[in-house]
């Protein structure tokens, strides 16, 4: 079975469809979606709804950051800029779609994988997975063999050896890497709404549980249209400049 890991859709309308028709493209079998459905994009109602009806068809998907704070309120820690559009985002919902943000859980599992937004092991806390020690650190708070996380908006692929030896590289777009056991696994399979990492195109990967192996894409979408969007929702202009420079 071929899942798309799909996380930081950020209400990026124009980034979502293009990761979705390339996915479609590679015979994908289900989707996993980890998390931030809204915030800092200009089309929030359109991605819950997108996410929403997925979940319905089989697809996973779990509670990010932003998507807690559309339901309880912006947390403190959060920048002014986020914070705006988060206030902003809740009130272009309605109960429904705030409702299934709210009942979205923390962790999902599935066989040997796990899917959560920021990491394993305090996933309510939100702290990021910045280099080796948080993933290890992650790894070993889970069973799960493979785990997948969101929150860093960079892709990035973490493993622990055997004994206990943690190592990480930056993934080139479209090579297939094996999953080996007995190695374990933290994968960050970047950003579809809003890259971080000098690259506008939209992230996203696919593992593919039968040969054991996973593919990191980046798929170019129409950047222009969707921070014209934000622009003309009175949002932060910063956030449209990001998307172009993917920073």
């Amino acid at each position: 079975m071929k899942i798309a890991v799909i996380t930081d859709l950020h209400a990026n309308r124009e980034a979502v469809e293009a990761v979705l028709e390339h996915a479609q493209g590679q015979h994908v079998d289900r989707y996993a979606f980890v998390g931030d459905f809204v915030g800092y994009g200009a089309d929030p109602a359109w991605v819950v709804d997108l996410v929403r009806e997925k979940v319905r068809h089989g697809a996973l998907a779990v509670q990010g950051n932003h998507d807690a704070a559309v339901v309880r309120g912006a947390t403190p820690t959060m920048r002014p800029d986020a914070r705006h559009v988060v206030e902003w985002s809740r009130a272009q919902l309605d109960v429904a779609q705030i409702d299934f943000l709210a009942s979205l859980p923390l962790t999902q599992q599935l066989g040997e994988l796990l899917f959560v937004h920021a990491n394993a092991y305090e996933p309510a806390a939100w702290e990021y997975v910045q280099g080796r020690a948080e993933a290890r650190r992650s790894l070993e708070a889970t069973g799960q063999r493979i785990t997948f996380v969101g929150h860093m908006h960079e892709p990035q692929l973490y493993h622990l050896s055997a004994v206990g030896k943690t190592g990480e590289f930056t993934p080139t777009a479209g090579e297939a890497i094996p999953l080996l056991p007995p190695r374990r696994w933290l994968v960050v399979p970047g950003a579809a709404g809003q890259p971080r990492d000098g690259n506008p195109a939209a992230c996203y990967a696919i593992y593919d549980d039968t040969s054991g192996d996973l593919v990191f894409w980046r798929v170019p979408y129409n950047h222009e249209l969707a921070g014209d969007k934000i622009r003309a929702a009175d949002l932060p202009p910063a956030l449209a400049e990001r998307l172009a420079d993917g920073r």
